[in-house]
């Protein structure tokens, strides 16, 4: 009598399995009813999924911080991860089982959208995804916690607003500092003239980051992940750098440099410290990437100027340390990543807490921080109330800081390498610019980079008509069409959403 051998699945066998088979039942999926547009009872779990369970290069941790903290949140019940890399959602799976924790899991968010039994999504995919998820996840009926910057460009993120105006829906933007009570009370004394007029305000972000290195040729991508499905909107070229994950960032076709990446939330406070509610009527860039020879493309350390009628915004980017052999990093005005708020009877320097100062630089008053809101916490409470006003950082606000960061990289792609000396002559009356050129050039030389011979790109001075969130001028024409880019099909964002 023959016997048939029974082969015993290891638990990670089993684990690897069941993806495969969750992924094969999404792709058959149907399409189906949107999801609930009520408000959602106090006794009912908001469901929610995850789109972007981040890679473990560098600091692409936000999806795993998202995936853990839905699951810890009373009321909430998460249902479903996706991710175009099986390694990602693999760990995620093995990491969620250990706790008793069972998900649905997808390649393709395209078929986790199709679900009606999924309240919210929550994104965390790289930077050129982030308006298109979100024009389709609201389009599905779903509500949106999206990750910053909102866009990739400007263009689609004005769309993204439009989108979710139009299907009412609750749509958050990952600038948490929005839930910081803190810094909130900060901007409220300021606010209330307790310093007198704003002068100017500053964003600072000056944070470590080293080369990613050179290769000699086209790489080969983690044998793990569907590229088309990763690439989406994004033109899709050979790999030319050694990790496809997280260090998209430095590159134009995915990421938008540091100005958009940590320098988002510092943008978001500037404006919020500010005021103001809509693009500059000039911007100029000044920048480049300095201190090492790579193959990433955005600049390292980058100056912005943003002309608001009521005051400057000025913003700085450095990735270099504080000199040359040093780990630490340099700060203005006691700051290193926050912002800095000069008014006619002294200034506020910090981030979720701080100090305001008299015009002497002596301290007059202490912004303790460390007290937060948990900004998904707050998205879920915005779910279930309905109210978009609820909200700590509704779409616009993401849009608008966004946009800021994005007409800077335009400023500084439209540039050209010059002598100092030109620089200098290009902005000798705005006194406040040229002091923070002339910190860039102090900071540089503490890195023995000799900007005589490895030029600064002098940005284009690009005029904006902030209502129709275009540029204007003489060089419209050339600026203009960079506000948008051309998407690779069908990962289009769409003219009418």
């Amino acid at each position: 009598m023959n016997t048939i051998k029974t082969k015993t699945l290891s638990r990670r066998q089993f684990l690897e399995r069941s993806i495969a088979a969750s992924v094969v039942c999404a792709t058959a999926s149907c399409i189906s009813k949107p999801a609930r547009s009520r408000p959602i009872g106090a006794a009912e779990d908001i469901r929610v999924a995850v789109i972007g369970c981040g890679s473990t290069v560098g600091n692409g941790g936000k999806g795993r911080y998202h995936i853990k903290n839905f699951t810890n949140m009373k009321g909430v019940r998460l249902v479903a991860l996706c991710d175009p890399d099986e390694a990602h959602l693999k760990r995620e799976v093995e990491s969620l089982s250990k706790v008793g924790k069972k998900v649905d899991v997808y390649k393709d968010f395209r078929k986790l959208l199709e679900r009606n039994d999924i309240d919210a999504v929550c994104i965390a995919a790289p930077n050129h995804w982030h308006s298109l998820m979100t024009i389709m996840a609201v389009q599905a009926g779903k509500n949106v916690y999206v990750e910053k910057p909102l866009s990739h460009n400007v263009w689609e993120g004005r769309k993204a607003v439009e989108a979710a105006r139009k299907y009412d829906r609750i749509v958050q933007h990952g600038t948490q500092s929005r839930s910081e009570i803190g810094t909130r009370e900060a901007i409220e004394y300021i606010k209330a003239g307790n310093l007198g007029k704003i002068l100017a305000v500053h964003g600072v972000c000056y944070k470590p980051r080293n080369s990613i290195g050179k290769v000699t040729g086209p790489q080969k991508p983690p044998e793990t992940i569907d590229m088309d499905l990763w690439t989406g909107p994004a033109p899709i070229k050979p790999l030319m750098r050694t990790n496809l994950h997280y260090d998209w960032h430095w590159f134009w076709d995915t990421g938008n440099g540091e100005i958009g990446n940590q320098g988002v939330h510092q943008m978001d406070l500037a404006r919020w410290a500010l005021g103001e509610n809509c693009l500059p009527r000039r911007v100029l860039s000044i920048g480049g990437r300095f201190g090492y020879d790579d193959d990433a493309e955005t600049p390292n350390t980058q100056i912005a100027f943003f002309d608001y009628e009521k005051a400057p915004l000025i913003f700085e980017v450095r990735g270099l340390s504080r000199q040359k052999g040093m780990t630490a990093m340099d700060y203005y005005r006691s700051t290193s990543i926050g912002f800095i708020v000069e008014c006619e009877g002294g200034y506020f320097s910090g981030n979720n807490g701080g100090w305001f100062y008299d015009n002497k630089d002596t301290r007059i008053r202490q912004i303790k921080g460390g007290g937060s809101e948990n900004h998904p916490k707050n998205f879920i409470d915005a779910v279930r109330s309905g109210t978009k006003k609820d909200l700590n950082a509704d779409i616009l606000e993401g849009h608008i800081s966004s946009a800021l960061c994005h007409i800077g990289n335009i400023s500084h792609n439209l540039g050209k390498e010059k002598d100092l000396g030109i620089i200098t002559e290009s902005i000798k009356g705005n006194k406040a610019f040229t002091e923070t050129f002339g910190r860039l050039q102090q900071h540089l030389a503490a890195h023995e980079v000799d900007l005589n011979k490895d030029k600064p790109m002098l940005g284009a001075w690009l005029e904006i008509d902030p209502a129709k969130e275009q540029f204007t001028g003489e060089l419209a024409a050339k600026a203009n069409p960079m506000l948008t880019r051309n998407y690779r099909a069908p990962f289009v964002v769409p003219d009418v959403v």
